[in-house]
């Protein structure tokens, strides 16, 4: 794996906010759902999404940046970077793969009080040295707990008037198995829940299921902020004398009041028959009030011939 920073565009300076600011816009770019065809693009997905895991933990972000665990948040090697002397090549303590050290190995320093065990704890981390701040070869950092598996990504569609009732929604895992999901308060059209333990198995447990909601437009109601809007049409009788009439709601439908004389554009409002806040309110629901008139209009123009309007609805317009 390559460098977090660089895997997310950082500099090692980067604040919480600005690690956690690039991580949103790269896995929003990079999520599997928007690159189906594109499987380096999930590929990096994977990369950012375990950048981000490391660079999100202090702990791990400190060791990281003292050389202690690598990317993965492995052991670092003790012995990188240190030139011929313990390197590698045919010399000092690196020469030869599969070699066995001995004490003839050791011969040659000059001093007979060396204590040969003390160089071996030292170099391969045994207690006696570190007990006695010997050889700083013997360092170790807490060993980093396993990774845990990759999470998997899901999308479910939701009806419109499910969502506004926050009615549970069924989803099939990956395993096959279903669960009922309870919609969260201020639920929308990409809110995302996430299903602890629904991932990929790993060597620290499973990954988690991100459950992205989807909310299906509706053939007649809209929504408006926690609001639900509805244009009702009604007779040309119905405005004119009045009446009651059924009206759908996302709870099902209800009786409304037309008073006599209610013109056309009138907004009547249903409480509580919109989308659940975040705050736990419901909205309302909005319903517009619009005359529909007849499709035969002979029988109305017979009853209206000789009759004009003289009143100005376009009055309040200036016009």
């Amino acid at each position: 794996m390559a460098d977090p920073y660089a895997t997310l565009g950082v500099s090692r300076t980067a604040s919480e906010k600005e690690i956690k600011s690039a991580y949103r816009k790269l896995a929003k770019e990079l999520h599997p759902d928007r690159n189906k065809d594109n499987p380096k693009a999930a590929e990096r997905f994977s990369d950012v999404t375990n950048a981000y895991d490391l660079l999100s933990d202090k702990d791990q972000r400190a060791r990281f940046d003292r050389g202690e665990i690598d990317a993965e948040g492995n052991p670092a090697n003790p012995f990188a970077g240190m030139g011929g002397g313990f390197g590698g090549g045919n010399s000092g303590f690196g020469g030869g793969r599969g070699r066995q050290y001995t004490a003839e190995d050791f011969q040659g320093f000059g001093n007979d009080d060396v204590d040969l065990g003390d160089i071996f704890e030292g170099l391969f981390g045994g207690g006696g040295a570190r007990q006695r701040g010997g050889s700083p070869f013997g360092r170790r950092g807490p060993t980093p707990p396993p990774r845990k598996g990759a999470d998997i990504a899901y999308r479910l569609r939701v009806p419109f008037v499910d969502a506004a009732a926050r009615r549970d929604q069924r989803i099939t895992l990956s395993d096959g198995k279903t669960i009922d999901l309870k919609l969260p308060a201020g639920v929308e059209d990409g809110t995302q829940m996430r299903l602890k333990g629904k991932g990929e198995q790993g060597p620290g447990g499973a990954g988690d299921g991100i459950v992205t909601i989807a909310v299906e437009k509706h053939p007649f109601f809209e929504r408006e902020g926690d609001n639900v809007r509805l244009d009702l049409p009604i007779t040309l009788s119905e405005a004119v004398h009045g009446a009651k009439v059924k009206v759908p709601t996302v709870d099902g439908a209800v009786m409304l009041t037309i008073k006599p004389g209610m013109s056309g554009g009138t907004v009547m409002r249903l409480s509580g028959k919109g989308f659940t806040g975040k705050s736990g309110k419901r909205g309302d629901q909005l319903v517009k009030l619009q005359i529909a008139l007849p499709e035969d209009m002979s029988d109305l123009e017979t009853r209206l011939e000789g009759w004009q309007d003289e009143g100005n609805p376009r009055d309040k317009l200036g016009v």
